[in-house]
């Protein structure tokens, strides 16, 4: 707005087919709002009439029930994530294939980790003219078009990542979708005809239930980067910042916590000239200290590379029906210490390889991937020439560039509890290497690591694991950790038992010394009874002088001094 006020020359032109105009509107100073009608067909929407225990099934039995008594054409059935999504493919072939001679059917799974040729397919119209069966996530409520749905089944969930402050972690939540996205999904079926959409939850739920937008995700994610960026621009007060929508208070605190502790930040929270350099890559606060601490540590050519593998979704690609061919492919690039360096290792192959799209399929590689983690490492190395920072490589110098990596995620370590289990260190918080990482299942298990990001689905979970030294967390996040001084255990510990033998050596000689006393009194005591009885016999006693003889040749004898002990 203060641009705007400043240049009357600039227009903004602001265009979404989902957005909520009239918000935008207001925000830019009741903004005129134009509206282009697109060509849409009438959809008949259809309501659950009580909730539905598991949206899985009910999808199924729904699919089975289109397909065997309505008239031709194809369906669209959003689910959550992968996982929902390979079991209704699975679940609605195997109920299918127990029935007698029913019509033929193709299911198609789509999601965004499903390589480009695999996604493909359900633009392709089948062969035969079979009814098809597209099993998606919410990337087909606006990202793409698919010709000849008809019906439309809503699960009416959908997963989002919402990131929690206090513990520095995000979690994979399904959650119910919005109202705004219900009528986006009951969209698709009236593209290209009259339709029909099918939703799995009540009509009540739909209208008293849902939200009537998405929650903003400025409200639901780490700002880190965020405020850096609005740090660079000048903006001084961020809690009075004039946002669209104001994320919570906690998420600001916390991302300048972030930033001071990665020295971008000084104690009053200005820019300082590291900051001012991370500012100038467009990625994570930590991966841009990573790629800068590359420099000093003379590894920045293999930094570029890991931080553009980073920067792009998981390149490996792992299809259901041949799950332990993709792992045992995976494993060929393990490198033990760490998930970073296995990423740079299947750069460096596939590098090897000439760059080629099918040595990444036969590899279980998302070739697409890798070709932007490519494009994205051009960018960066334009960047850091423009910066005037050295690109050097370290070669095979691994260690140096663990540490490099340690200079980005030092606060997010952990100490190891058990077999697999880790606790972070700064929270308490347990957490467990992902089956993924290539430190899962190892002989060893390192007693440090740093992790790049915690993300919570059924366990906490770290992903993107390095196996680090405790003196490097000591030495780049001397703010957190200290080490203590070496073998002080072990010194301590004999320190304790050299007193312990002390003090039982003085209860022993304290109690010989009593039992002795208790004796020589118990003696005396039957000495002077028998001399008030009148007997003249004597008692010889230790210590008591003895006459061997009687007159002036007798000899005085007395028992030898003992020298020590008892």
């Amino acid at each position: 707005m203060t641009v705007l006020s400043r240049r009357r020359d600039l227009k903004l032109i602001v265009t979404s087919a989902t957005m909520n105009a009239e918000k935008f509107s207001m925000f830019y100073g009741n903004a005129p709002c134009f509206t282009i009608p697109g060509r849409t067909f009438p959809v008949e929407i259809f309501h659950n009439k009580s909730p539905c225990e598991d949206y899985v099934d009910s999808a199924v039995k729904q699919v089975l029930q289109i397909h065997l008594s309505l008239p031709p054409g194809d369906i669209l059935v959003f689910m959550t994530g992968q996982e929902d999504i390979e079991i209704t493919c699975q679940v609605v072939n195997e109920r299918l294939s127990q029935l007698d001679e029913p019509a033929p059917l193709s299911v198609l799974p789509i999601y965004s980790q499903m390589p480009a040729d695999l996604q493909a397919k359900i633009f392709e119209p089948t062969s035969d003219g079979r009814r098809k069966v597209i099993v998606a996530t919410n990337i087909a409520e606006t990202s793409l078009t698919v010709d000849g749905i008809l019906y439309v089944v809503d699960a009416g969930y959908s997963k989002l990542k919402v990131y929690n402050p206090k513990v520095g972690m995000d979690a994979l939540q399904i959650t119910p979708i919005s109202q705004a996205n219900a009528n986006q999904r009951t969209g698709r079926a009236g593209r290209t005809g009259s339709g029909f959409c099918y939703r799995l939850y009540t009509e009540m739920a739909f209208r008293n239930e849902m939200f009537a937008n998405n929650i903003p995700e400025i409200q639901r994610t780490n700002l880190a980067n965020t405020v850096l960026l609005l740090k660079s621009l000048g903006v001084k007060n961020l809690l009075e910042f004039d946002f669209m929508d104001p994320p919570p208070q906690a998420n600001m605190l916390n991302s300048m916590y972030q930033l001071w502790v990665l020295g971008a930040l000084d104690n009053i929270g200005d820019l300082t000239p590291v900051g001012r350099k991370m500012s100038e890559f467009p990625m994570e606060p930590s991966m841009a200290k990573m790629l800068i601490a590359s420099v000093e540590y003379k590894c920045s050519a293999e930094m570029l590379t890991i931080v553009s593998m980073l920067s792009v979704p998981s390149v490996f690609y792992r299809p259901k029906e041949r799950m332990e061919e993709a792992d045992a492919a995976r494993e060929k690039f393990n490198v033990p210490e760490s998930d970073h360096l296995t990423l740079l290792n299947v750069f460096n192959q596939w590098k090897s390889h000439q760059f080629r799209d099918d040595w990444g399929i036969r590899h279980f590689l998302h070739p697409k991937l890798l070709r932007k983690a490519r494009e994205v490492r051009v960018q960066l190395e334009d960047i850091m020439k423009f910066q005037k920072m050295e690109i050097i490589s370290a070669g095979t110098d691994f260690d140096t560039i663990r540490k490099a990596i340690c200079a980005g995620y030092f606060h997010q370590a952990a100490r190891v509890k058990g077999i697999g289990e880790f606790v972070n260190i700064r929270t308490g918080l347990p957490t467990h290497l992902h089956p993924t990482s290539a430190l899962y299942g190892l002989g060893y298990t390192p007693t440090y690591v740093i992790y790049h990001e915690l993300i919570l689905t059924s366990k906490e979970y770290m992903t993107q694991v390095t196996a680090v030294d405790a003196f490097w967390l000591a030495e780049l996040g001397s703010v957190f950790y200290s080490v203590k001084e070496k073998n002080f255990d072990e010194r301590g510990n004999r320190r304790a038992t050299d007193r312990e033998f002390s003090r039982r050596a003085e209860l022993e000689t304290e109690m010989a010394r009593q039992r002795e006393e208790t004796a020589k009194k118990a003696v005396e005591e039957a000495l002077a009874k028998k001399t008030a009885s009148g007997s003249s016999s004597k008692v010889i006693v230790p210590g008591t002088p003895r006459h061997i003889g009687i007159g002036a040749g007798s000899r005085v004898s007395q028992t030898p001094r003992r020298r020590g002990g008892i």
